[in-house]
């Protein structure tokens, strides 16, 4: 079953208040976590609890459902982007790993 997901994807940095960086998801990945997670039925705003990774920084968040992509926005905190030396326009690799999968 998939619980692990890897791919590239660029830094951005949200345009509105507080400017959170993200990555988007690319869409075979959201489409992935949509049938493993149930669409998101039940979930706080669709959101999923996902482990991330980039590079050597390893993090607990939430990847949220983003309507003008159709797929899933991840945050990338401060901490991460500083020590691993990347920011707004950076190609970064990503590993995520799914927190709890629903019972099927």
């Amino acid at each position: 079953m998939l619980d692990r997901l890897s791919f590239s994807a660029c830094l951005w940095v949200y345009p509105g208040k507080g400017g959170w960086t993200f990555v988007t998801l690319p869409n075979d990945c959201a489409d992935q976590i949509r049938f493993v997670n149930g669409h998101g039925k039940g979930k706080a705003f669709g959101m999923v609890k996902i482990k991330a990774q980039l590079g050597s920084s390893v993090w607990n968040t939430t990847i949220w459902p983003d309507k003008t992509s159709g797929s899933f926005l991840l945050p990338v905190k401060s901490a991460v982007r500083k020590k691993e030396k990347v920011g707004a326009g950076d190609k970064v690799e990503i590993d995520l790993t799914l927190h709890s999968l629903p019972d099927l």
